[in-house]
């Protein structure tokens, strides 16, 4: 036997807190390679400055910049590098009375000051700070449509800034193929009937199914991220600090740039470090959210949960460590578990899409095939609810302890980083392992 510790919540030391358990050595560790760390200030401020001087130039010296940053659930090394950015701006000749930091919330709850200070630092306190709200329709601006019919709605403030600079993490989304970069414009900053129209397209209506190309990591044939490169090409110009975190949530590199071919590349190099190929799949997979903040809710924590269910055999068990301390996350995911089952919630989103509704059909579809079993703070109630068992860390353990000597047992330490590429040819079994 060996001891391995999975990632889980926060610790007191406000780092990762952390769970172990007892595993056989024969069982099959799903690891990534670890993006080198190369982040020093004297380099970042260089290629910022290269990346927005002629912009800077070209406009003048009285430019209002808007800073898009992520909220509290993707974070991205900010306390550090949001003073390197106004540094350099200001030595840019730019006054920080026009400087304006957009909080990319989406359809997120707005976050309260104190999170706000510990996510952002003391830029918070001397900087302005828009907390981004999807319902008022009067901050934005209609562009058109896109060719699937989306509203390009845009926030007044970009189309008459100077600059505008995202700043987030790069990571893998289950349906957008890619998150932070473009994400952050929009949904990040959308208006709530546009966030819809887009995430609808998840939907396929003609096949009553979830659309085959919405998945992690994939921008080919992704109606979704189709509609997103489309709302992409009519929205103002910005340009993006890409950030790739390593298994900890720091940020171990910087990309710049300000084309779609460098949101590619940025891509592309995260795949580098974090897609790898999926050997086979097992009657039981155990994984970890990646503790906090991927795990600070059940919305983020589905993610990790997404990314695992495909190495687990048709009937075979999923136990995911996901402390979900801030609960669910979403008022409008619930009621979709309430409506009947698949067929009702999948006719409800497709005649009026709400919320985290294609996150509700996501969960379904997984339940429908495989047992999930959650170490979490949720209420047992709850878990019940979204077709989940909650167990403790010593019954994943007692588990372990009764398995077979011959069962196959698969192991990510961090599935919200990691995504697999199936090998042709895997094919679900049917052994059953019991939480």
């Amino acid at each position: 036997m060996q001891q391995i510790e999975l990632p889980y919540g926060q610790g007191l030391d406000g780092g990762k807190g952390y769970r172990s358990l007892n595993i056989s050595q024969d069982a099959v560790h799903y690891s990534f390679r670890e993006p080198e760390y190369a982040v020093e200030e004297s380099d970042f401020r260089m290629r910022l400055r290269d990346l927005v001087e002629p912009v800077l130039m070209q406009r003048g010296k009285s430019t209002n910049v808007a800073i898009v940053v992520a909220d509290k659930t993707r974070l991205c090394g900010y306390t550090t590098i949001l003073p390197w950015v106004v540094t350099t701006l200001q030595e840019l000749d730019v006054d920080p009375a026009e400087i304006t930091f957009f909080i990319a919330y989406g359809t997120h709850p707005r976050q309260s000051d104190d999170e706000c200070l510990k996510a952002y630092g003391e830029v918070y306190n001397n900087y302005r700070f828009i907390h981004h709200d999807c319902e008022k329709k009067e901050q934005f601006q209609e562009l058109g449509k896109t060719g699937r019919g989306t509203p390009v709605r845009v926030r007044k403030e970009l189309c008459s800034a100077g600059l505008v600079l995202t700043v987030g993490a790069l990571s893998h989304h289950y349906f957008a193929g890619y998150g932070g970069g473009r994400k952050l414009i929009f949904p990040g900053l959308g208006e709530r009937e546009a966030i819809y129209a887009n995430h609808r397209l998840f939907l396929d209506p003609e096949q009553s199914t979830l659309s085959a190309g919405c998945r992690p990591g994939n921008l080919v044939g992704n109606p979704l991220a189709d509609d997103l490169r489309d709302m992409q090409s009519r929205m103002p110009d910005y340009h993006s600090i890409h950030g790739i975190l390593d298994s900890k949530g720091e940020v171990a590199r910087f990309i710049f740039g300000d084309s779609y071919q460098d949101f590619l590349a940025a891509c592309d190099e995260l795949d580098s470090y974090y897609t790898v190929e999926q050997k086979e799949q097992y009657p039981l997979v155990i994984a970890s959210a990646g503790g906090f903040p991927k795990d600070i809710n059940f919305i983020q924590s589905h993610k990790s949960i997404h990314n695992a269910a495909p190495l687990v055999e048709d009937g075979g068990t999923l136990i995911m460590f996901a402390e979900c301390r801030d609960g669910i996350g979403s008022k409008t995911f619930l009621p979709y578990f309430r409506m009947g089952g698949w067929k009702q919630a999948f006719t409800e989103l497709v005649a009026c899409y709400v919320g985290n509704g294609g996150t509700a059909l996501a969960m379904m579809e997984k339940t429908r095939r495989i047992r999930i079993a959650l170490i979490t703070d949720l209420d047992e109630e709850i878990c019940r609810e979204i077709g989940v068992k909650k167990i403790s860390p010593d019954q994943a353990q007692l588990v372990l302890d009764d398995l077979d000597t011959d069962c196959r047992v698969g192991i990510v330490a961090n599935s919200s980083l990691l995504v697999t590429k199936q090998k042709t040819g895997i094919a679900g079994g049917k052994t059953v392992v019991q939480p």
